[in-house]
């Protein structure tokens, strides 16, 4: 009886023994290991690259995280947007306004400065990078900064949920307006004769159209109506001419030039009528006095945006009604500019201004670079616009591109000269300027100068960044005396 009871003793004993050597032996592994009671959370651990500020954030947003393995954080750089990532900041390589330069290549980015998108004003200038304009693609054309985990799996996802909504937003194509606005449209005289050889007026819009229709909106100033008198002689437009305009992906027709009644009233009368019927927008011009004077409000994506536009020219404008041109007084575009003003819109001001009559010229001459004309001070007049509250003023009739300035709190662009018209003989009324406005988070970005051209086959392209830049160099050469710097 007592040695069984010894055995019982001893085989209790020896069961006690082994848990209490199987504990000791489990806290002996989690202390050695750092798991379970033992167990050290996992941290952040940021690389130099990380910027203060941002170690901060997310350190305090990760602060109730259990992670069970250490992470560490680094900023990483690409050339192109990698979807899913942390994107921390979108660096876009800029110069000074005035510069002509449009494009830079890789290698040479780090001589430029590079400027956050939620730094970049207006009056800094922003660079394509290898051909590739930012603002155009969203995608590629900058540096993207992504702040990048190194870890475990599970960790990751952890940090990247909390953190992701504290990161900053960057413009998509659902939240960036882009708008062009182009210059002189007449699809008459020998573009009537053409579309009689082609067929077809879409033809006309084959280099240029794809670029024009990526943008949110397109605007151009035509100054012929459509008319079954139209022919190779006369500023009136064959019917099918309005494939040119469609092909271009147009949303806004400006009416302020001083030929749409050359074909008579009815003419002009239908085709507004045609333009309302296509639900295009109309600015400075309408089948009324009245009707010209009502200005169209562009609200969209955030961007709250004024567009006006007046006649001061040579005629086409009406002042009763009649069909015309929204007539241009000092009373009018001061009530104008205040009113927009009053509703905190951006405020785009186009004008048909009297024109350089000296750009008749088979060679290269700069005589209409210069924003100066015979009939009055074209340079005064534009700028007084700007001091009354306009944030652009665009010069519409030049038939030959003009200079560009910043002045006072905005920015004149004296004259887009031709996108689409016939006069090919003379080397001044064959180019334009594209103004790409872009706006985001109801901010005006960027205005892009993109230069055209065309030639006897009536076609306007883009010029290649070799022959922008010295296009654009040559009207700085001539910016008005005193222009802000």
């Amino acid at each position: 009886m007592g040695r069984r009871k010894k055995n019982y003793t001893i085989i209790i004993a020896s069961i006690v023994a082994v848990i209490i050597l199987g504990i000791a032996g489990i806290f002996t592994y989690q202390w050695v290991t750092h798991t379970g009671l033992f167990r050290i959370p996992g941290q952040l651990i940021f690389a130099d690259s990380v910027p203060a500020e941002q170690r901060e954030i997310m350190q305090t947003a990760t602060a109730d995280l259990k992670l069970d393995h250490n992470v560490t954080v680094n900023l990483t750089e690409t050339i192109a947007m990698q979807p899913g990532g942390l994107l921390y900041d979108v660096l876009v390589p800029t110069t000074d306004f005035y510069n002509p330069i449009t494009s830079i290549d890789l290698n040479s980015a780090q001589e430029y400065p590079l400027i956050s998108i939620a730094d970049i004003t207006p009056d800094i200038k922003a660079l394509a990078l290898d051909d590739v304009y930012y603002f155009d693609q969203l995608d590629r054309g900058a540096f993207f900064q992504y702040l990048s985990l190194d870890g475990d799996e599970s960790d990751i996802t952890k940090i990247t949920s909390t953190v992701a909504p504290l990161l900053p937003t960057f413009p998509t194509k659902d939240t960036l307006l882009s708008f062009a606005q182009t210059g002189v449209t007449a699809l008459s005289r020998g573009m009537n004769a053409k579309l009689d050889q082609v067929g077809n007026a879409s033809y006309f819009a084959e280099k240029i159209g794809p670029y024009l229709s990526s943008f949110d909106l397109t605007h151009t100033s035509n100054e012929s109506s459509f008319s079954s008198q139209a022919n190779s002689r006369n500023i009136c437009s064959k019917p099918g001419m309005i494939d040119a305009l469609t092909s271009i992906g147009i949303d806004i027709i400006e009416l302020t030039g001083n030929h749409n009644q050359d074909c008579g009233d009815q003419d002009a009368i239908s085709t507004i009528q045609q333009y309302r019927e296509m639900n295009l927008q109309l600015v400075g011009g309408g089948k009324t006095a009245d009707a010209a004077a009502v200005p169209p409000t562009i609200d969209t994506k955030g961007a709250h945006i004024t567009l006006l536009g007046y006649n001061l020219s040579t005629g086409g404008y009406t002042l009763d009604d009649t069909p015309g041109a929204n007539f241009y007084t000092k009373e009018k575009a001061l009530a104008d500019i205040s009113a927009a003003k009053a509703r905190g819109d951006f405020i785009i001001v186009d004008v048909q201004y009297y024109e350089c009559s000296s750009y008749v010229f088979e060679t290269e001459n700069t005589i209409c670079d210069a924003a100066d004309s015979a009939a009055g001070d074209q340079v005064g007049f534009f700028r007084e616009l700007i001091n009354m509250g306009a944030d652009v003023v665009v010069g519409t009739a030049a038939h030959q591109p003009q200079t560009y300035e910043l002045y006072g709190d905005g920015v004149i662009y004296y004259g887009l000269g031709n996108l689409f018209f016939d006069q090919s003989w003379w080397p001044g009324t064959t180019r334009s300027l594209i103004l790409a406005h872009y706006f985001w988070n109801g901010q005006h970005l960027q205005t892009r100068i993109v230069p055209t051209m065309y030639d006897n086959n009536l076609q306007p392209e883009l010029l290649d960044s070799a022959k922008a830049e010295w296009f654009i160099n040559r009207l700085n050469q001539v910016r008005p005396k005193e222009a802000k710097s």
